[in-house]
C-alpha cells in the first residue's frame, strides 16, 4: 500500500508518501508545498491545489491520510489551516484517493506510543521506523510521514480485526 501523508496548512503543506507491505515501511517521497507570506489567500490555495495534484500524479498513492483540524487559542491560525486543509482534500477526493482523518493525538499514539509524545520525539521515532538517516526537515515533512505511517500502522491493525 502506498500512502500520501498530508500535514495540512496555507503558508507550508507538508506531504509524505510512505509504502508498506507487513511490518516493512519506506519513504518513497517527501516535500513541502510553501506559499509566500502576503500572497492573497485565493492565489495561495490555488498553488497548494496544483502542486498537490502534481505530486498525486508523480508518485500514484492508493490511499490518503490527513490531520483533522485541532482547535487552538489561536482562531485565524485554526481557520488558515482549515483553508489549506479543505483545499489538500478536495486535491485528494478529485484524484479518487480514499481519505483517513487522524487527530494529532492518534498519529502520536501510532508513532511513539505515547499520546504526549513531543515534536522532537516523533521525529526521531519517523526517522528510526523509515531507517532514514537524518530526521526529514522542516517540521511538516516529518509530519506528513507520521499521517502516513499512522495509516498504514491502522490499515494492518483493521486487518487483524
Amino acid at each position: 500500500m502506498r500512502v500520501i501523508g498530508i500535514d495540512p496548512g496555507t503558508a507550508i503543506t507538508g506531504w509524505g508518501i510512505v509504502e508498506g507491505s507487513g511490518s516493512e515501511l519506506q519513504m518513497v517521497a517527501v516535500g513541502t508545498i510553501t506559499t509566500a507570506a502576503g500572497t492573497p489567500l485565493p492565489e495561495r490555495l490555488q498553488i497548494i491545489y496544483h502542486e498537490l495534484t502534481a505530486i498525486i500524479e508523480q508518485w500514484q498513492p492508493s490511499t490518503a491520510a490527513i490531520e483533522e483540524l485541532f482547535f487552538s487559542k489561536n482562531a485565524k491560525t485554526a481557520l488558515a489551516v482549515g483553508h489549506g486543509r479543505g483545499v489538500a482534500m478536495l486535491a485528494l477526493a478529485n484524484a479518487d484517493l480514499s481519505i483517513t482523518e487522524y487527530k494529532p493525538l492518534e498519529v502520536k499514539q501510532a508513532i511513539t506510543g505515547h499520546g504526549g509524545a513531543d515534536k522532537k520525539q516523533m521525529q526521531q521515532m519517523v526517522k528510526l521506523l523509515l531507517a532514514l538517516d537524518d530526521i526529514p526537515r522542516p517540521d511538516d515533512a516529518a509530519d506528513a510521514l507520521a499521517i502516513a505511517i499512522c495509516h498504514l500502522h491502522s490499515a494492518r491493525l483493521r486487518l487483524l480485526e
